[in-house]
């Protein structure tokens, strides 16, 4: 299948093209998302879901989801169920394609003692830090290890005892006898099995002995006929050594493509800092709304395709960047703009009173929910003399451009009249209690024959039908665009400890009521919320999602 897309193509779709025309695996696309379950997927998790998935459906191909369960230590069956419910949520199948390293364990043994068999591989009893000082530096080569002359009997006695378990962890290690004088480290006789007596999540207590991801990674892609093994850049000194084996082992051979990571500004995107974010309490979990996760973002009230569109528009490079987050809050804006209802919800209320509006009268105003959408449906909106309006929409002495409410003033309620302050009423302490004002009776809105001008609008809630809410707002969850990049700084220096507010004085118009959890609204003039789902005020409670500002441009 080839690609039929006008614009240019990326130099992974190049790759893949030029396999297909050479006839190479007979034009057979297979990827994989390989994720190991030692926590939650985040943003940059979410790019190479989109590239595995979009990439093998464009050429017609397979993507299998393949857990890299190769540590017990830290791999758990909630993070295993958490990655598949983010990718279903992002909107990718894998259908029976669902495998785990851990059941090619008995296939990997076999091939770790294929390399013993042929002299490429040893036990050694070296400690870690002797393995360390035998590696050497970037700049001067390594040594050898004394145990590496063992004979092809005595490796394959001793890793059978490793496997049987007979020596503690640590005790003895099998690595593989490449080459310890070339440059790249991982070439200098890399570990290729460790002792590890733990429980593991899938196999239970069946392996003592588990490989390391170098050894597994390559020849796992292998076993399930991978063509292109597509992974972030920082595995690009690995490639050397995950074709070694493969040529070693004389195994199918998959091709690692390696692609830029997407670094965002003040995010984060290493699975063990996330970690330490949960275990010192610093966020209320691995979804809370401020994480860089797939599942905060999913609570935040993110939508999928925000998050596809805007892996498609960073595009693939082979340099690391950064890419800043004003562009993935673009693309959250536009898509929620297509789909979300417009309502009316005061944040920081003040009370208005209409003097000339009867006390008794209430009227059901029409409001369109959503403007953007042809097909949207309309909904009635209680108007009575007492409202809420936002305090910050009121301004006792204003300047000209101030567009709001001021006394002398007109200014349109949303969906209603126009108004024209008149006074206010003050507390003790000087601060407004109440403000007053008129209304012209012919300016409803859609009937207007007033004549009056206003040239502000503001969103209002009737005080007798407001119902009580509460509001989580966020900030950034780093006060640093680069909380990372700072050498022997420690990244919770730039934790910003105001990321997250709760407003609980929050006054909602009443069809917000029965709003259901994860329930999108645009909350008219202030910006995108969602209704939380794991709440437990006997409130509504809402999730900031995004504002309506700060509309992203290219820098030139």
């Amino acid at each position: 299948m080839s690609n039929d897309r006008s614009e240019s193509k990326n130099f992974i779709e190049q790759i893949i093209e030029e396999d297909i025309a050479n006839g190479k695996h007979e034009g057979r696309i297979h990827t994989r998302f390989p994720p190991e379950p030692n926590g939650y997927l985040h943003i940059g998790h979410a790019t190479a879901i989109c590239l595995n998935f979009t990439i093998a459906k464009q050429y017609g191909g397979t993507t299998n989801l393949r857990f890299d369960d190769t540590n017990p230590s830290v791999e758990e069956v909630e993070y295993v169920n958490a990655i598949k419910r983010d990718i279903e949520w992002l909107g990718f199948d894998w259908k029976d394609n669902e495998y785990y390293t851990s059941d090619y364990f008995p296939q990997l043994y076999a091939f770790a003692e294929d390399l013993i068999n042929k002299g490429l591989a040893f036990v050694d009893d070296s400690t870690v830090e002797q393995i360390a000082e035998q590696k050497g530096t970037p700049k001067a080569p390594g040594t050898d290890s004394p145990f590496k002359n063992r004979s092809i009997e005595e490796n394959l006695k001793l890793f059978r005892a490793m496997k049987a378990g007979e020596y503690p962890d640590g005790a003895k290690v099998l690595r593989a006898k490449v080459d310890m004088t070339s440059p790249n480290m991982h070439m200098r006789d890399p570990v290729i099995y460790r002792i590890k007596k733990e429980h593991h999540h899938r196999t239970g207590n069946d392996w003592c002995i588990y490989p390391m991801y170098d050894f597994a990674h390559g020849q796992s892609d292998s076993i399930e006929g991978i063509t292109h093994s597509l992974c972030s850049l920082e595995f690009i000194h690995h490639r050397p050594l995950y074709d070694w084996l493969i040529d070693k082992l004389e195994i199918f051979p998959s091709r690692q493509i390696e692609f830029a990571r997407r670094n965002i500004s003040y995010m984060i995107t290493s699975k063990r800092k996330l970690m330490k974010l949960v275990d010192e309490d610093l966020v209320t979990g691995w979804d809370d709304p401020r994480m860089p996760t797939i599942s905060g973002m999913r609570r935040r009230g993110y939508p999928a395709s925000a998050l596809r569109n805007f892996c498609e528009k960073v595009g693939m490079a082979k340099r690391d960047n950064m890419i800043e987050v004003e562009l993935l809050e673009a693309c959250v804006r536009e898509e929620l703009n297509k789909v979300t209802d417009r309502v009316m919800a005061v944040l920081d209320p003040i009370k208005l009173v209409i003097t000339n509006y009867p006390e008794d009268k209430v009227e059901m105003l029409t409001a369109v929910n959503n403007p953007e959408d042809e097909a949207s449906e309309s909904r009635e909106i209680p108007f009575s003399r007492e409202l809420y309006i936002e305090r910050e929409d009121f301004m006792e002495d204003a300047p000209k451009k101030f567009f709001r409410l001021s006394q002398g003033r007109n200014v349109r309620l949303k969906n209603a009249y126009i108004i024209h302050c008149e006074s206010v009423i003050k507390n003790d302490d000087g601060s407004i209690k109440e403000i007053q004002c008129t209304y012209y009776e012919d300016s409803k809105s859609g009937e207007d024959t007033s004549g009056v001008k206003a040239k502000g609008t503001l969103h209002w809630v009737s005080v007798a039908h407001a119902i009580d809410g509460e509001v989580n707002m966020y900030d950034r969850l780093f006060t640093d665009p680069d909380p990372t990049g700072h050498e022997d700084v420690d990244f919770l220096e730039f934790y910003n400890k105001d990321s997250i507010s709760v407003n609980k004085i929050v006054k909602l118009e009443p069809s917000l009521a029965d709003a259901k959890p994860n329930t999108k609204f645009q909350f008219m003039r202030k910006g995108y919320f969602v209704s939380d789902d794991s709440h437990t005020s006997d409130k509504p409670v809402f999730n900031m999602t995004v504002s309506l500002k700060g509309a992203w441009k290219p820098k030139k």
